[in-house]
């Protein structure tokens, strides 16, 4: 008999680069039947399943509090969640960043506010003794709402950011210059086995790494230090993930800073590397047969 998997997705993928599909036939020759799904589906009997991958649900930072009911009615059936549910309650707002850092890796220098706080975007540029900064949300996928402030432009952006964070959390960074030469790297893990690498550099002009917005994409060897960055980076996370996507840039002092931690729904960049498929597909039999309905919780 065929295990069955949900993958969520959104309803309307139009405009999105996703290449998740691309592991669905090493699955299949596993014995694995893939339904997609949109996540906000109504009446779906999660028990059908053996497993739901929390695929490629890229809408969900409009109602992130449903998303996250969805996923924990998906806990409670007989579905093995992948990834855990505790991974994505933490990593859904970028706080969970600070714990990060708590646990002694480096990220980019952050600042978090509730509400939108003119004075505190202000003095940030004395506090990380630059010149431009980053501000976006806590929760949100693929640059939205991120805006790119200089301290000569931050007077004609002050009603943007007060109509976009207004009762909105939102964190500010320093803007690290290198990201607009050296690029953004992320590092895949399968079951905290590093996987392949890609390097995302903006478009002229730009700050966003991602495709969506014109950024070149590309195949990467990491060096020693990032691959130590990404293998510190694994250790501290638990539970073990399925997949995940470390995201790092290289600060000014030559170390490399974690940007994010994509642990709910990555864009894993499957077709980057011809084993990747293979190897998420590995990871994925492996740890769903492990959780079996009767081992799960």
């Amino acid at each position: 008999m065929a295990k069955r998997c949900a993958h969520l997705t959104m309803e309307n993928p139009a405009g999105w680069t996703v290449d998740a599909e691309l592991a669905f036939p090493s699955l299949e020759a596993m014995g694995w039947q893939i339904d997609s799904l949109p996540w906000r589906s109504e009446g779906v009997d999660w028990d059908r399943f053996d497993a739901v991958y929390v695929g490629t649900p890229w809408d969900y930072p409009e109602d992130p509090g449903r998303f996250l009911q969805v996923l924990e009615c998906i806990n409670r059936s007989g579905a093995v969640l992948v990834n855990d549910i505790a991974l994505v309650r933490w990593t859904i707002p970028k706080s969970y960043l600070r714990d990060v850092e708590e646990m002694g890796v480096a990220i980019v220098p952050s600042i978090w506010g509730e509400t939108m706080d003119v004075d505190l975007i202000e003095n940030a540029f004395s506090d990380f003794a630059v010149d431009k900064l980053i501000v976006k949300p806590v929760i949100s996928t693929n640059a939205t709402d991120t805006f790119l402030i200089a301290r000569e432009n931050l007077p004609d952006l002050i009603s943007q950011l007060i109509e976009t964070f207004t009762r909105r959390p939102f964190l500010v960074q320093p803007f690290i210059s290198n990201i607009q030469s050296d690029g953004e790297y992320s590092l895949f893990y399968f079951n905290r086995v590093f996987s392949h690498a890609i390097q995302k550099i903006p478009k002229p002009d730009d700050f966003r790494v991602q495709e969506e917005y014109g950024a070149e994409i590309m195949p990467a060897d990491p060096e020693p230090a990032l691959r130590e960055a990404g293998d510190q980076l694994m250790k501290v996370v638990d539970p073990m993930p399925v997949y995940s996507r470390a995201d790092f840039v290289r600060g000014a002092d030559g170390r490399f800073l974690v940007m994010e931690l994509e642990l709910i729904e990555p864009s894993m960049y499957l077709r980057m590397d011809a084993d990747a498929p293979q190897r998420f597909a590995d990871a994925f039999d492996e740890y769903v047969t492990a959780r079996s309905r009767g081992n799960k919780k």
